[in-house]
């Protein structure tokens, strides 16, 4: 089976993926006719593809999140690799094929991802601190296990949330030590409930996400886990004006820095800015390493990323 990290620009090729996404749409021609503008998935990445003169049949059995056996022919369109689709059908029990088989997932077991986080939880010394990251965690815990961290920004499979969040702590103790003027209670908890609420934001399988959640279109994960810092704050009887309620909401509000990135609010605490920038780091290295496991190796530059100014990646030689 060709892998798509492998495709090539004019390879024909034989394989078995997962439609990761699915749309009916129509072309400009008179009069114009039905095709499957496609994400095409397996382990190694994804692909735009085309399925062209789509049937009423072909629309009745074809749907997103379905394995399919494919023939199909690579080229470039736009300076992008893309597949033209020349004959499909669904895998079906003969072919011995499972789901899992074609999901990206952490490349640590979730178990160990989530026995990482809830360790550096129950480190937080402050009582206070500890009982509202604790309730936080509590509403997502069993969606910690796979969901992603974004829908195709950075750590976008399986896992990929609980996995950005223990790096970013293993960054995090790093930097409390070199620099001890920052508070490692704060810190941590900032990194555990900055996207604490992702899992409500999305509607994710198998570490894919289809869709956002009226929620997560309406209020969004920031907000949303500012609010769920107030709950916590209520049931364990803390002020709502008092000085830890306000720095953890200012560490989640503030950690994309910017109103047009989604937060209200600047980084303005010594925490706030150290969490904002092992953020950025995490995600920004993430995109790098996503995009070169994911390109060709004969490929010397990656796609363009859109989490780095659109600037494409060169592969040294060294």
């Amino acid at each position: 089976m060709t892998l798509i990290k492998q495709l090539a620009p004019q390879d024909e090729f034989v394989g078995y993926y997962i439609l990761r996404e699915l749309a009916v749409k129509q072309t400009n021609g008179t009069p114009p006719k039905d095709y499957f503008d496609i994400v095409l998935g397996d382990s190694s990445g994804q692909l735009t593809a085309k399925y062209w003169d789509v049937s009423a049949t072909d629309k009745e059995t074809f749907f997103p999140m379905s394995l399919v056996k494919i023939r199909g022919i690579a080229h470039t369109y736009r300076e992008k690799l893309q597949v033209k689709i020349t004959k499909i059908r669904p895998v079906n029990e003969a072919d011995g094929i499972a789901l899992t088989d074609f999901i990206r997932s952490a490349p640590i077991r979730p178990v160990d991802l989530v026995h990482t986080i809830k360790n550096a939880m129950n480190s937080i010394a402050d009582p206070d601190i500890a009982g509202i990251v604790s309730f936080c965690v509590g509403k997502v815990e069993e969606k910690l296990m796979h969901y992603p961290a974004a829908k195709t920004h950075h750590h976008a499979y399986f896992a990929g949330l609980a996995y950005h969040m223990v790096r970013m702590l293993e960054i995090g103790d790093f930097l409390c030590k070199q620099r001890p003027f920052l508070n490692p209670d704060l810190l941590k908890a900032g990194i555990i409930l900055h996207d604490i609420a992702k899992p409500e934001e999305m509607i994710s399988q198998l570490g894919i996400v289809s869709d956002y959640s009226v929620q997560g279109k309406l209020i969004g994960h920031i907000s949303m886990a500012s609010n769920w810092i107030t709950e916590a704050a209520i049931r364990t009887g803390l002020d709502l004006e008092s000085e830890k309620v306000m720095a953890l909401q200012h560490l989640v509000l503030s950690h994309h820095n910017l109103g047009e990135w989604g937060s209200p609010v600047q980084p303005q605490t010594a925490e706030a800015v150290a969490l904002h920038h092992i953020d950025a780091l995490d995600a920004k290295l993430q995109m790098v390493e996503d995009a070169l496991d994911t390109t060709p190796e004969t490929e010397e530059w990656t796609p363009f990323i859109r989490g780095l100014e659109n600037k494409a990646v060169y592969r040294l030689k060294i």
